[in-house]
Formats: structure tokens, C-alpha cells, sequence
């Protein structure tokens, strides 16, 4: 069934004309003496402008201050191993201290290069070097981010055709609906051994192009989120209203403008649908994933920090919590502007 998206207009109110009123706010107009209320005040206009916008606005942050507020009276009333746990300025405090770790990575960087090219010049040293220093905070943030997008579009590239291929035939729907259902709630940590042993047979090269950490990562990543985007795709091409597919026959269409001119279109927001769940699962699984195959990235920065008990660990562990859902959200935002997009100028 075709799927048509409507625009929610907002009301908007009808104003009568109002005339200029004297100060007194009643004037006697005419012999009949009719009396007319003064204009209202624009305060009122004010409160309907905060009570439209202002709501929806202080609301999270109310939220979100109240839970900081409960959050720093609570933390040092627990106690661990590694002493009471962080509040919010604790926190904060080794975010900042992060950063300029990576600002010290970067000027350290800089200077080994520049240290390199100056031996180079001077014929001291035969060949350059790459920098060897260990991956900061904002290094392994990219590398997660990096190794999410390769396994979510392999996920989308694998999902998205075969759930095409189970809406459009209710055989191959059927032959395939048990195994979906069978690997769809399988877990990541599962997963892990056997998609480790079977990269490390197919990469026997000293120095691939891609690591195999990253390799195993990005796979387990597909195994686990390509679900949702198959799913969704093969309901919305089953709900096609068959009408139009009858059109497509009449019209004597091929396969691929039957496709890419009645199909996709009407099935596009269940498969943005499915995508962004797929996205959202494949970041969640991501962090289990680098935790247990070692790749650098946010899930091995934890792991580190847990196995490292200093005295920050607890505050950086947090921090990076608070940084992975953060990036969760943004990449969902990210998710549904892509969709916007595409479904913009959508035609059937």
C-alpha cells in the first residue's frame, strides 16, 4: 500500500481587526453609547507563544537538570573499589582532561614528524617512519564511527535486496522466515568467535589493508543489525497496493522500472524505518564487539580503563558512556534527515 506522508500545519488563529482604544480601555461611541472593550494585552499573546514553544523546550532541561541535581547528591554516597563514585563536575573534569591528552597526541605528533623530515634532509635517516603513538579518546571515537559505517552499509547492502525479494514473493518469504527468526535474536558475543576464526583464515596477509580486528568488528556489527532493515523492508513491499503493481504489468514494465518506479517508492519510509533501527542496534553492538576483539575504539577505551583501576577510571568509563549516547542520538537525528531527504520529491 502506498504510503503518503502529510505535512502537520500548525492552526493559526484568526485576529479581528482592532481599533486604537483609548487609555480608559471603554469608549461610548454614538447616541447608542455602545461600549468597547480594550484591546488585549500582548501578554496574553506572550503566554501562548511560551506555553507553544517554551514547553517543549524547558521541559528536557528541567529533565535533564533535575537528574545532574540527583545524580551529584547520590554518586558519593556509593562506594566501590575504586573509591565513591564521580558526579557530574568529576566527570566533566576528566572529559577536559581528555581532550588535552589529545592535544598533547597531536603537538607530540607534530614534533616527531617534523623531527623525522629534518634527519630525512640531513641524510641521517634512510627512510620515513609512521608515528607509533597509542590512539587517544577522540582517535578511537573515530574508529568506532568508522568501523559502524562499514558494517551498516553492509548490513543495508545485504538486508535491503533480500527483503525486497520477501515481499515481492510470499515463497521466498516463507523460505526464509525461519532462519530470520532463528539468527535475528542471536547474540553479539556469539557471534564474535566465529566470525573471528573465519577472518582470520581469510586474512593471512602480514599487512592487510584493513586490520583484522576491524574486519571482525564491523562483521559482527552486520550479523547483528541487518535484521530490522530486512524486516521492514519486506512488510513495506508486501503492503504495495496491488493496484499498482497491476498498473506495472499493464504498462508492461521490466524488473528493474517496476523497482525503481513503484516499488522502492512505496516501500522507502518502512526501509528508512528499518535503517535507522538497524543503525541504532549496530552502534550498541559495536561497543561489545571492540571490547572482546580488542580493536581501537570506544568499547576497547572502556575495557582499558576498567582493567586500568586508577583513581579516573570511573569518571572516564562514565564519560564515555555519556559520549556513546550522545553519538547514538546524533547518528539517529543524522538517520532521519537522510530520510526526509530522500522521501522528499517521492512519487509513485
Amino acid at each position: 500500500m502506498a504510503t503518503a506522508y502529510a505535512d502537520l500545519a500548525g492552526s493559526g488563529e484568526t485576529c479581528q481587526d482592532r481599533r486604537t482604544m483609548p487609555e480608559t480601555g471603554t469608549e461610548a461611541t454614538g447616541s447608542e453609547g455602545a461600549v468597547r472593550s480594550s484591546p488585549v494585552p500582548p501578554v496574553f499573546n506572550m503566554r501562548a507563544i511560551t506555553s507553544k514553544f517554551g514547553l517543549s523546550l524547558a521541559a528536557p532541561i528541567l529533565g535533564v537538570v533535575a537528574f545532574l541535581m540527583a545524580w551529584g547528591v547520590l554518586a558519593p554516597q556509593v562506594d566501590t573499589s575504586l573509591g565513591a563514585l564521580p558526579g557530574p563536575g568529576e566527570v566533566a573534569e576528566q572529559g577536559v582532561a581528555l581532550f588535552e591528552e589529545w592535544q598533547a597526541a597531536k603537538q607530540s605528533e607534530a614534533d616527531f614528524y617534523s623531527a623525522q623530515d629534518a634527519r630525512i634532509a640531513a641524510g641521517t635517516q634512510p627512510q620515513a617512519f609512521d608515528y607509533a603513538g597509542p590512539p587517544t579518546f577522540l582517535d578511537q571515537i573515530v574508529t568506532s564511527l568508522q568501523t559502524v559505517a562499514l558494517g551498516f552499509a553492509l548490513a543495508s547492502i545485504v538486508a535491503v535486496p533480500i527483503g525486497l525479494a520477501a515481499g515481492l514473493s510470499p515463497l521466498f518469504n516463507a523460505a526464509i522466515n525461519p532462519l530470520v527468526q532463528i539468527m535475528k535474536p542471536v547474540s553479539p558475543l556469539a557471534w564474535l568467535p566465529i566470525v573471528t576464526m573465519v577472518v582470520s583464515a581469510t586474512i593471512t596477509s602480514a599487512d592487510p589493508t584493513l586490520a583484522k580486528s576491524f574486519v571482525i568488528s564491523a562483521i559482527v556489527v552486520m550479523l547483528c543489525s541487518l535484521w530490522p532493515t530486512l524486516i521492514n523492508t519486506a512488510v513495506g513491499t508486501a503492503s504495495i497496493d496491488k493496484d499498482l503493481l497491476a498498473v506495472g504489468r499493464v504498462l508492461k514494465l521490466g524488473t528493474f522500472a517496476k523497482l525503481t518506479k513503484l516499488v522502492l517508492p512505496s516501500a522507502l519510509p518502512y526501509i528508512f524505518t528499518g535503517m535507522r533501527l538497524s543503525l541504532g542496534v549496530g552502534w550498541m553492538v559495536l561497543i561489545a564487539a571492540e571490547m572482546l576483539a580488542q580493536n581501537p575504539g570506544l568499547g576497547k577505551f572502556v575495557w582499558d580503563e576498567f582493567q586500568n583501576g586508577s583513581s579516573q577510571s570511573l569518571a572516564r568509563i562514565m564519560f564515555a558512556v555519556i559520549v556513546i549516547g550522545l553519538i547514538g542520538f546524533l547518528l539517529d537525528r543524522l538517520m532521519m534527515g537522510v530520510e526526509r531527504f530522500a522521501g522528499r520529491n517521492r512519487t509513485v
